[in-house]
């Protein structure tokens, strides 16, 4: 039997398919590079962007057309989607399986259950706000996760966390992850060692507020910064990452400091700042100001001088006024972020910006305000990747780029730094998976361009 995955959405989600697949190879299905060539199709989806619910929906659609000639196809919905709508999902005939992420476990359960019995089947969470009855068997599944099918040669993703208890006002992950709730060290250590004998050089811990990472055992209560101390002494790991960090007060400074001291740790930070506006982080139920904001990206640079750090906003949030947006734009030019991920706003369903706030904001303004933040983090980034050039930095190569251009029968690589620059170079390709210096000749705002040294 032949499986077609496709995922939408955060790194959260392609943990979830990674393990979801290694878990369907364990049971002798085989991957499909299409939804025509499968026997089953699953569509790991995002609700964090209305965008994102419309491409699944169009991509249901596509597979109605392919049942009506092939009707013991099956189809499967599974992560945040699935939770947030559960049985509405029927709607769209295609779908037979619709799968909450606490249940992504029971997925090769749930295919063979409705290949025997033909019948639509719904595995999803109840009570979101509660600990997920799943939750015993999720871990198992988790830890039990090998790392053979990662997307990147020599990396791969540990959850460190699950769910998340802020409920910013705009934010669905609440809704469809449920509790903030932390792995056990213990657990956490036992999945790396088996990725690191695995050939796992890289992993990236991942929470949604991943520094506020805290697992009480006895008298003692680790955080993030005693977890990557741990992680930092096991055999083959070489560098550690960790997204996305909320901006707050508690444990930042051991966790700046662990950056600092343990050479594993990759000095980048994601700390997503969403506007730079107190009336609108206020609105956004942030629970800082962006002076607040602005002091915590000094203590990173304090401590971790050469730090790299990224940062998160939405624009045309509810009431935002053209004063709100400039000192969105003032912030971006003091905290000179090595890139922002920008988005506009869409309201989500279920959130208290959704139930309480006009979506008011013209879709030309957010637009326009959109277009002018993207340009002016395109000239910090310009002025920070140029400060690269000449310089020799060390990477881990993911493999051939999409571009065909070759130099002496060399392929084009594409590898990231400890900063998480991406980095271009001609070089065999079995460098994939391995570490490798580049001398930086060129940059553009998003990419170093080098030579192999």
């Amino acid at each position: 039997m032949k499986v077609f995955l496709q995922t939408f959405g955060c790194q959260m989600n392609k943990l979830d398919s990674a393990i979801v697949e290694s878990s369907l190879r364990d049971a002798g299905y085989q991957f499909a590079n299409n939804a025509k060539d499968a026997d089953v199709v699953l569509i790991n989806t995002c609700s964090v962007r209305d965008h994102a619910e419309q491409r699944v929906m169009s991509h249901l659609g596509n597979l109605k057309h392919i049942k009506e000639t092939r009707p013991d196809l099956v189809v499967g919905v599974i992560g945040c989607m699935a939770q947030r709508l559960g049985s509405e999902l029927f709607k769209q005939s295609a779908v037979d399986i619709v799968c909450g992420p606490a249940q992504i476990a029971e997925i090769p359960r749930l295919i063979a259950e409705v290949m025997q019995e033909k019948k639509k089947t719904v595995a999803v969470t109840e009570k979101i706000r509660q600990i997920s009855p799943d939750a015993q068997s999720l871990e198992r599944f988790e830890t039990e996760y090998s790392g053979d099918d990662t997307d990147i040669p020599a990396q791969a993703y540990v959850r460190a966390m699950h769910g998340c208890d802020k409920f910013c006002s705009y934010c669905v992950v609440p809704y469809v992850r449920g509790l903030e709730t932390s792995r056990s060290p213990e657990a956490i250590i036992e999945q790396t060692k088996r990725l690191a004998q695995n050939g796992i050089k890289q992993i990236t811990l991942l929470g949604q507020r991943i520094n506020a990472y805290e697992y009480k055992a006895g008298d003692k209560t680790y955080c993030l910064a005693d977890l990557l101390e741990m992680i930092s002494e096991i055999d083959g790991i070489e560098w550690i990452k960790f997204v996305t960090s909320y901006p707050s007060q508690k444990y930042y400074k051991e966790i700046m400091q662990a950056m600092a001291e343990l050479p594993k740790v990759c000095r980048y930070l994601h700390i997503p700042a969403q506007s730079g506006s107190d009336q609108i982080l206020k609105a956004m139920n942030r629970g800082y100001t962006s002076a607040e904001y602005l002091e915590l990206l000094d203590i990173a640079r304090q401590i971790v001088p050469d730090i790299a750090i990224a940062g998160d906003f939405i624009v045309g949030f509810p009431g935002e006024t053209d004063d709100d947006f400039s000192q969105t734009v003032d912030l971006v030019k003091k905290a000179r972020y090595k890139n922002s991920f920008i988005f506009k706003y869409s309201p989500r369903p279920g959130t208290i910006a959704d139930k309480r706030l006009e979506d008011n904001v013209p879709q030309e303004i957010k637009e326009r305000r959109n277009h002018e933040l993207l340009k002016v983090q395109e000239e910090i980034s310009r002025a920070l990747a140029a400060e690269v050039t000449g310089r020799t930095v060390k990477v881990l190569v993911e493999g051939p780029s999409k571009k065909s251009h070759q130099v002496d029968n060399l392929p084009q690589l594409i590898g990231r730094t400890s900063g998480d620059w991406i980095a271009v170079f001609n070089g065999p390709e079995n460098l994939a998976g391995r570490f490798a210096n580049v001398k930086i000749t060129r940059t553009t705002p998003l990419t170093l361009f080098g030579e192999l040294v």
